[in-house]
């Protein structure tokens, strides 16, 4: 009796691949590369490369890729929510200005009667 055998991919390519964007994402994160790219930008790269590999993991070490196309956008659907979350939130994340000027709470309210 024939088994369907389908071709899983080499492994070690995966992990090379992983490794570099760990390293690509240690790098964008070093302190004088943040100034010249600026907060914003760093923010999307180091989250565009963190989904990128989790991405990587999900479809090949979690055998996703390999699964049912029902089963895959089963598992997926949160993932794409998750990122469409993360990037609708940073811009409120990114804004330090808004937060500068305020006082602290305590300081707003009268505790004195």
């Amino acid at each position: 009796m024939e088994h369907a055998h389908k071709e899983h991919p080499k492994y070690m390519r995966i992990f090379w691949i992983l490794f570099g964007l760990t390293v690509a994402e240690v790098v964008v994160a070093l302190p004088f590369l943040k100034e010249i790219l600026g907060t914003p930008i760093t923010a999307i790269l180091l989250i565009g490369m963190a989904c990128s590999k989790a991405l990587y993991v999900a479809l090949y070490f979690m055998h996703l890729k390999f699964e049912q196309r029902t089963l895959m956008i089963i598992a997926l659907t949160p993932f794409i929510i998750c990122v469409f979350l993360v990037f609708m939130l940073l811009p409120d994340l990114m804004d330090n200005a808004r937060h500068e000027g305020l006082k602290a709470a305590s300081q707003v309210v009268d505790t004195s009667h």
